[in-house]
């Protein structure tokens, strides 16, 4: 789901702005709409706070302009009663009083400039430019500090790791629909790189200025996700006090990734499949739709088809993002990228960490690509991080090998059989290769194609 318009860095603020003029009169109203429509994605105008009202409640504006005397009911009275109620549209006040004490009064109903009349068209443009790129500001700094404090360090790496052919045409897809719209749903085992894949994608989608925003769907408590994604008025729930702008609004222009979809509670999936199908969320108590801008990668470790069956998850939202299925291979598929990951890990963990990087032997090469990694790539994180924590790779911790199935690839076999030799000999290929029955170059070789 995507709405023309998004904006990215350097480009003009007000080329993908919504903005609304509320002003009684109706040469000011022209002046305004007239200056800022060649400029603005849309421009609406209100002649009184009830037509506004009106306004506001169908959909969203980036900022609204507001003049303060007009009939009625003043426009700062109107601003106070509106943040109340949970509005979050960044305001303009104009007036053509210029005292201090009205500067107050609009400070403190919440507006987030103060212009004088009469003004020239400059200095509205540069008040709006000058609003929308602090309410970005906000925004990104809200979406830092909530990434700090939940997501690990692996998880915001930005591109797939790996030479891999499994990890390669998984790199192939993510760049083949990244430019597109279409909602991407990825599979795969918990701890499989799925939040690194659709940081890839935003990455290569054109929206990488914008905001990308994980969220982990089954660690949001049930009776609260609704309240998360999509926002809510004031005194919507015991203690919200002030109205909040839900996490999809913040990440509008960028890319929102829901994890652990699964676990969305049916009210939650209803409205999750009104945005897919519309771009439109209703903050819970207000009555108001909010037009969103996003790009959604929808991830899960359970398989949804059972949840259909099971009547835990709708089929029309199944059938809504399952449009593109990218399916993450387990870390035991990968081959050599164990130890590319390894060493990129051993880096990262030590220069955070303060400590000295261990030397990754050909015995603890092996027993990594021996090992099936059921964790995936957070157990792998994990296994290096306390390596370097105890100064050895604790290999007792990976277990025995485990046991060949019915039927496996020759060259999973042959390469097993030759790992296991080497182990058991201490690293001595020309034995290992005498008692394989193939030549030391054979095992020489095969060795350098394993990276070991």
């Amino acid at each position: 789901m995507t709405v023309a318009g998004t904006s990215h860095a350097g480009a003009d603020p007000l080329r993908g702005a919504r903005i609304l003029i509320v002003d009684d009169e109706p040469g000011m109203r022209h002046f305004l709409v007239n200056t800022l429509k060649a400029l603005c994605r849309d421009v609406d105008s209100a002649e009184n706070a009830q037509a506004a009202e009106t306004l506001l409640d169908s959909r969203q504006y980036d900022v609204m302009v507001l003049d303060n005397i007009m009939p009625g009911q003043k426009g700062l009275d109107w601003l106070g009663a509106r943040r109340a109620k949970g509005g979050f549209t960044d305001t303009i006040l104009i007036t053509a009083y210029a005292d201090l004490q009205t500067a107050i009064d609009a400070m403190r109903a919440g507006a987030s400039d103060f212009l004088v009349k009469p003004f020239r068209s400059n200095q509205i443009l540069n008040a709006l430019r000058k609003c929308l790129e602090l309410a970005r500001l906000r925004r990104e700094n809200a979406l830092l500090r909530r990434e700090l404090d939940t997501v690990a360090s692996g998880n915001r790496r930005k591109e797939l790791i790996g030479a891999s052919p499994v990890i390669a045409e998984v790199r192939a897809l993510l760049e083949r629909v990244a430019p597109l719209s279409t909602p991407v749903l990825i599979t795969g085992p918990s701890g499989s790189g799925k939040e690194v894949a659709a940081r890839h994608l935003h990455g290569h989608s054109g929206r990488g200025a914008a905001p990308f925003v994980p969220i982990q769907c089954g660690a949001i408590p049930a009776d609260m996700i609704e309240y998360e994604l999509f926002g809510h008025g004031a005194g919507t729930f015991a203690g919200a006090q002030a109205g909040r702008e839900g996490l999809l609004a913040q990440a509008s222009g960028g890319t929102v990734f829901l994890d652990d979809v699964s676990e969305l509670t049916a009210s939650a999936q209803t409205a999750l499949l009104r945005v897919l199908e519309d771009g439109v969320i209703r903050p819970i108590g207000t009555g108001r739709d909010v037009q969103l801008d996003l790009r959604f990668v929808i991830a899960t470790s359970k398989p949804l088809q059972e949840a259909v069956m099971a009547g835990r998850f709708r089929e029309d939202l199944l059938f809504r993002i399952n449009v593109i299925d990218l399916a993450m291979p387990p870390l035991k598929d990968r081959g050599t990228d164990i130890l590319q990951l390894a060493d990129l890990f051993q880096t990262e963990i030590a220069a955070v960490l303060n400590l000295p990087q261990v030397e990754m032997s050909s015995t603890v090469r092996q027993a990594m690509l021996r090992h099936d990694w059921p964790g995936n790539i957070r157990e792998l994180h994990n296994f290096v991080e306390r390596a370097l924590i105890f100064g050895r790779f604790p290999l007792e911790t990976l277990g025995p090998v485990a046991p060949p199935g019915d039927i496996a690839p020759l060259e999973d076999v042959e390469k097993r059989e030759i790992l296991r030799a080497l182990d058991a000999l201490d690293g001595n290929r020309s034995e290992a290769a005498r008692r394989l029955g193939v030549s030391r170059k054979t095992i020489d070789r095969k060795c350098a194609t394993w990276g070991l």
